[in-house]
C-alpha cells in the first residue's frame, strides 16, 4: 500500500483496504472501517468525531472549512454491506484483489467503491488548499443496507445540529455511464422511492390438519398473491421521472426517442413498457407504486390448519404519494376482505430541488464531451430519505466510465461483486471537481 500522506492519490487503494473489513450487516460491526478512515483523515491532520448508537458501530463526520460564500456541501456514504452467505464467489469477498482491471469484493459497487471515491477527494481538497465556495461536510455511516437506525436515521434524529445550513449533498446512488440505443448517458440520481411496508392479513376456519377446510385462508391467501400477480397499480408520471425520460428522449431523437418519450404519456406509459421488452422492466417501478410479497406467517405446525395467514409486502411509494394512496389503489385489486395494514412509513420529498444539478452534469460533460447526463429516479432508497426531512437534497453522483458489457444489475448485491479500477478513479475526480464548484 502507498504512505498515507498522499493516499488521495489512490483511491483504488483506499477502495481495497476498505473491502478487507467485513461489515456485512447483520451484525454491520463497521467500528474499524470507520477508524480507518478515521486515521487517514489524522494524518492529514483533519480533525474528526465519531457518534454511535452502539460503540461497535460509530459514525464519522469531519468538516473542511470554506469560504462561506455558499451553504456548506454533504458528502456521505455508508460501509456496512449486505452478505455473501450462499453466493458463488470466483474471488474472496472480503480480500479487494485486483485482478485484470477490477477491483474484487463486496461492496465494490455498494458503496464502498463511492466512499473510496469521497475519502479521495476531500482528502485531496484538504491537501491542495482547494478553499471551496463552503464548508465541505464529509459523513461516513452504518446501517444504511439494514435501515439505518445505527446510522443516517441516528445522525438526523439525534445530531441534526451538524447538518445545520446543507442545503445539497453527494451520495449515492447515480453518475455511472448506461448505453441506450447506441448513446451513452449519465444518470445522476435526483430522487427516490419511498418505503411503505405493509401487511396484508386473510382469515378463514382453523382446524386439525386431517380434517381439509374448503376456501380457508390458505385458498385465500393464493388468490391474494394471483391478484398481486396479474394486476398492476395505476400509472403516475411524476416530476422526477418524466425529467429523465424527456432528458433521455430528446438525446436519442428519432422514432426510438419518440418512443420512449411517450413513456410520460399516461394514456400510453403501459403499451410503450410491453413495446420496450426487457428494457422496460427497468423503467417499470418509475410510473406506479409497486407492491412486492416477501415474508409469508401461518401455522407454525404441519397438523394445524391456519385461521389467520399474513403476507408482508414490499410497497414502495412513487414521491408525492402517500400510505393512503397505496391502500386504495390495492384495496382495488385486492377486494375488501384482505386486511390492510402499513408497518413503516418513510417519507422522501414530493420533488427534487434541481439547483446543483447542472453543476454536476457539467463537470461529466467536461470528462466525456459524447456523455450525456440525464436526471434519474430510483427505483429503491438511500439515506438520502433520512437527510431530505432536514431539507437536505441529495444527488446520487458517484461517476463511474463501465464497459458496455458490465452489466451493474447482476453484481450488485450479488457473487462477484467488482469494478474497475478506472472506474473508481474517475469517480474520484469528478467528485474533487464538485468540491471547488457547488453554489
Amino acid at each position: 500500500m502507498t504512505a498515507k500522506q498522499n493516499i488521495y492519490e489512490h483511491p483504488v487503494e483506499i477502495l481495497q483496504r476498505l473491502i478487507q473489513f467485513n461489515t456485512t450487516n447483520p451484525p454491520g460491526n463497521e467500528a474499524a472501517c470507520v477508524i480507518y478512515i478515521r486515521e487517514l483523515l489524522s494524518e492529514a491532520g483533519i480533525e474528526s468525531t465519531l457518534l454511535a448508537k452502539d460503540p461497535n458501530r460509530p459514525n464519522l463526520i469531519a468538516r473542511l472549512p470554506g469560504q462561506g460564500k455558499a451553504p456548506p456541501l454533504l458528502l456521505y456514504g455508508h460501509v456496512d454491506v449486505v452478505t455473501t452467505e450462499n453466493q458463488p464467489w470466483q474471488q474472496p469477498p472480503f480480500e479487494g484483489k485486483l485482478i485484470d482491471g477490477y477491483v474484487w469484493g463486496r461492496g465494490a459497487l455498494d458503496m464502498k467503491g463511492g466512499v473510496a471515491m469521497m475519502v479521495s477527494a476531500f482528502l485531496r481538497a484538504n491537501a491542495e488548499g482547494l478553499n471551496p465556495p463552503g464548508d465541505i461536510v464529509l459523513a461516513i455511516v452504518g446501517d444504511e443496507e439494514a435501515g439505518g437506525d445505527f446510522g443516517a436515521k441516528f445522525l438526523v434524529e439525534e445530531h441534526p445540529e451538524l447538518f445545520k445550513g446543507i442545503k445539497h449533498a453527494i451520495g449515492e446512488f447515480g453518475g455511472f455511464t448506461l448505453s441506450v440505443g447506441g448513446k451513452r448517458f449519465y444518470p445522476i440520481m435526483i430522487a427516490e422511492k419511498q418505503i411503505c411496508w405493509m401487511k396484508a392479513s386473510v382469515h378463514g376456519q382453523g382446524g386439525h390438519g386431517s380434517m381439509p377446510v374448503k376456501k380457508g385462508a390458505m385458498a385465500q391467501l393464493s388468490q391474494l398473491l394471483k391478484a398481486l400477480d396479474e394486476n398492476d397499480l395505476p400509472i403516475h408520471v411524476t416530476p422526477p421521472a418524466r425529467m429523465m425520460v424527456e432528458a433521455m428522449a430528446s438525446a436519442l431523437g428519432g422514432a426510438q426517442g419518440l418512443l420512449l418519450g411517450q413513456l410520460a404519456n399516461p394514456t400510453l406509459t403501459d403499451l410503450i413498457l410491453k413495446t420496450l421488452g426487457d428494457r422496460g422492466r427497468t423503467f417499470y417501478p418509475l410510473f406506479r407504486n409497486t407492491v412486492s410479497p416477501t415474508i409469508l406467517q401461518g401455522s407454525t405446525k404441519v397438523n394445524v390448519i391456519p385461521s389467520e395467514i399474513s403476507v408482508e409486502l414490499d410497497g414502495r411509494l412513487l414521491p408525492g404519494q402517500k400510505p393512503e394512496d397505496m391502500l386504495r389503489e390495492l384495496r382495488a385489486i385486492v377486494g375488501k376482505d384482505v386486511q390492510l395494514d402499513v408497518l413503516q412509513f418513510e417519507p422522501g420529498p414530493s420533488e427534487p430541488d434541481m439547483t446543483m444539478f447542472n453543476t454536476l452534469a457539467g463537470i461529466l460533460k467536461e470528462a466525456d464531451p459524447e456523455g450525456i447526463p440525464i436526471p434519474l429516479l430510483l427505483s429503491g432508497v438511500t439515506d438520502g430519505r433520512f437527510f431530505s426531512q432536514l431539507g437536505i437534497q441529495t444527488y446520487g453522483y458517484l461517476p463511474m466510465t463501465l464497459p458496455e458489457d458490465f452489466n451493474f444489475a447482476n453484481v450488485i448485491h450479488a457473487a462477484d461483486e467488482r469494478v474497475p479500477a478506472a472506474a473508481i478513479e474517475f469517480g474520484a475526480q469528478m467528485i474533487y471537481k464538485a468540491l471547488g464548484r457547488f453554489g
